[in-house]
This record gives structure tokens, C-alpha cells and sequence, in this order.
């Protein structure tokens, strides 16, 4: 027969298969109902129910993780240097140093000459100023203008006894009269020379004075 051929069902899979249809009327029956969720759970826990385990849905691609946070370590806190008193600075006292004076020198003198031995012989003169300078040598101009006075001098005579050198020691007060004095005694005085001691003539000098005034009329 055509119901011979079909295989027989297990014993095991027609149990499941009841136990799953009671499972459903239960459900059905307790939303119906109103009957407590424990009596279901006792129901459901009474049960040889063989759960199939689902399978875990495949993992989704997460985002990579973010990199790790870098810890910025806060810069060190630096102490100021302490604060050091410098002590002001004092500058010294001024003093003053007196200044000596300047040193002044005085230059020495330089040693007079040794005075001549005296001649043995005197320095003679032949005639007198007088007779060396006259009336007639009196400058024209000074005596129109009344000039007066007395001229003062030094002869410097010769071995030889003539007159090398004349010098005025005190001015007329006018240098015409004391010029033209000296140029006659140059031109006029004569000496006998002085000797020594051997009787050689020596050098020597003759001091004397010429008075200049005017001739009345």
C-alpha cells in the first residue's frame, strides 16, 4: 500500500513536536487569560524543550580605537632667583692735596772775573775832558734848543795808551750830547799807558765826565 512506503516518525521528534504545540496553547491560553508570567515560566521550565542556539550575527566593523591621549606634562615651575641686597657703593672722600708752589730757580750769577792786579804804573792821561771836548762841539740843534746836562763815561785804553772802547755810565739826558761825547774822546784823549811791575804797558780804563752848557753871549 501507497502508506506503507511512508518512513515511521521517531518517537523523540513526535514528542518535541507535541511539547511545542502544548508550549503554544499555554502562551496563547496565559495572553488570554491572564495568567501570571510565573505560571508560564513554571510551564515553559517543566518543559523538555531542546533550545536551538541562535546564531551571533557576524561582528560589525568598528571604528579603529583613538590613538592613546599624549599627557602634556605641565613645564616646572622655576623659582625666581632670590633678591640680594647689594649694598650701595661709596665713593671715597675727595681729599685735596695742596699743590706745593712751583720751585723757582733762581739762576747763580756767574762768578765775577778776577780783578786786575793793580799796575805797578798808573793809567796818566795827557790833558783833561775839558780840552777833549769843547764849546765848539756842542751839537747845533741842542744848543738852539738849550738842551744841557753832563755825560758820564768809561774809557778802555791800550797797552799802547789809546783809546779802544768808549761807554756812557750816565746820559745827559739827551743822546746827541752823549753820542758826540764819546765821539771825541775817541778821536781825542791820549794816555801814557799803565806798566806792571817789568815796566810793559798793560790795559786799563779811565772814568771821568763832560759838562755840555750853553755858552752865553
Amino acid at each position: 500500500m501507497a502508506y506503507a512506503d511512508q518512513p515511521t516518525m521517531s518517537p523523540r521528534k513526535l514528542v518535541s513536536i507535541v511539547a511545542v504545540i502544548v508550549l503554544h496553547a499555554v502562551i496563547g491560553y496565559a495572553f488570554v487569560t491572564g495568567l501570571a508570567f510565573n505560571v508560564v515560566k513554571k510551564v515553559a521550565k517543566d518543559l523538555n524543550v531542546v533550545d536551538i542556539a541562535e546564531e551571533a550575527p557576524p561582528p560589525e566593523d568598528l571604528p579603529p580605537p583613538p590613538p592613546p591621549e599624549t599627557k602634556v606634562e605641565p613645564p616646572p615651575v622655576v623659582a625666581p632667583p632670590p633678591i640680594v641686597q647689594v649694598a650701595p657703593t661709596i665713593a671715597p672722600p675727595i681729599v685735596s692735596v695742596p699743590v706745593a708752589p712751583p720751585v723757582v730757580i733762581t739762576p747763580t750769577a756767574p762768578p765775577a772775573p778776577p780783578k786786575p792786579a793793580a799796575p805797578a804804573v798808573p793809567l796818566k792821561p795827557r790833558g783833561t775832558p775839558g780840552e777833549w771836548v769843547t764849546p765848539e762841539d756842542y751839537p747845533s740843534a741842542d744848543m738852539r734848543a738849550g738842551n744841557q746836562g753832563t755825560t758820564g763815561f768809561r774809557l778802555q785804553v791800550g797797552a799802547d795808551g789809546k783809546v779802544t772802547n768808549c761807554e756812557v755810565t750816565s746820559s745827559s739826558g739827551f743822546p746827541s750830547l752823549d753820542t758826540k761825547a764819546c765821539q771825541m774822546l775817541m778821536r781825542r784823549a791820549r794816555f801814557s799807558p799803565a806798566k806792571d811791575s817789568s815796566g810793559a804797558g798793560v790795559p786799563a780804563s779811565y772814568s771821568n765826565r763832560v759838562r755840555w752848557q750853553v755858552p752865553n753871549d
